[in-house]
């Protein structure tokens, strides 16, 4: 595994700064900009999105590296959606020192690329004695939403409730992200489908202001959809805080990362492109 990761940071380190780049940082207009002013900017931020596809070895390469320039330059917190609220006291006592390895795999729901794509941002949280917040709603609970509706999480107990974002979490079913959820899933004549999405959102966007500390940032990694176009946590963040200072990064695949598409406009502060045939981690 090492091995592989290695591999991956000598490739990308090499193509960077070369002709036939791996991957081109736009800004949302679409002109083209360094990785150096890209990391100024985002260190005047409150907080950090991080968008990205979960198989792509090459953006999960990038969040380290932006990971590591940011904190040469500000403290940081780091959040994630890959870990789910409930888990949290697991992933504080890992950081911390307090449990080994082996039991923080026993006590805390990892994803199946966790050793290959978020594993060094823990670590570096771990070296750096930072905090990685656990920022997701458990995903029984949005499953739950699913199949009965947001009602149906008024029935969970007091201790479950604190997992999630307070209900009732505000929801606006008009914003283009969960209008297209509703049209591309014809099957599903309710809102329960893009409102399991939202309490995603939402309590994301909950822990994520709970957590932030004044004169720090909070850099987060999430699924590219969940802020995209500046909606999902972007929207949450917003009624949550609305002083927040948010900037967001997204990754998009393309052929020729020299050439912006014009649909790729304004999905985020700042879009990586990447080659569409870079390795996938699975």
């Amino acid at each position: 595994m090492k091995k592989i990761l290695t591999a991956i940071t000598l490739f990308c380190s090499m193509a960077y700064g070369q002709s036939g780049e791996p991957y081109q940082i736009y800004t949302k207009e679409g002109k083209k900009v360094s990785y150096e002013k890209m990391v100024k900017s985002l260190s005047k931020s409150d907080v950090v999105l991080f968008g990205e596809f979960h198989n792509n070895s090459l953006g999960h390469w990038l969040q380290l590296q932006v990971t590591q320039s940011l904190g040469a330059k500000k403290e940081l917190v780091l959040g994630a959606e890959m870990f789910e609220a409930d888990n949290q006291e697991g992933l504080t006592s890992y950081v911390r020192g307090e449990i080994n390895e082996e039991q923080f795999g026993k006590d805390v729901r990892l994803w199946n690329n966790y050793k290959t794509d978020y594993r060094p941002l823990v670590e570096y949280a771990k070296s750096n004695k930072l905090d990685f917040i656990a920022t997701n709603v458990p995903r029984r609970y949005a499953s739950l939403l699913f199949k009965k509706g947001t009602a149906a999480l008024d029935t969970l107990s007091i201790e479950e409730k604190a997992w999630i974002a307070p209900l009732p979490f505000p929801y606006d079913g008009n914003l283009p992200g969960y209008k297209n959820m509703m049209a591309m899933f014809e099957d599903h004549n309710d809102e329960n489908l893009p409102k399991a999405q939202a309490i995603k959102d939402a309590t994301m966007g909950y822990f994520i202001n709970k957590q932030f500390k004044a004169g720090k940032l909070f850099l987060h990694f999430n699924g590219s959809y969940h802020s995209n176009n500046f909606e999902g946590i972007v929207w949450y963040l917003n009624q949550y805080n609305s002083s927040l200072k948010v900037s967001t990064i997204t990754m998009v695949e393309s052929a020729d990362v020299a050439n912006f598409e014009n649909d790729n406009l304004g999905l985020a502060n700042f879009i990586i492109v990447i080659d569409a045939n870079i390795l996938k981690s699975f």
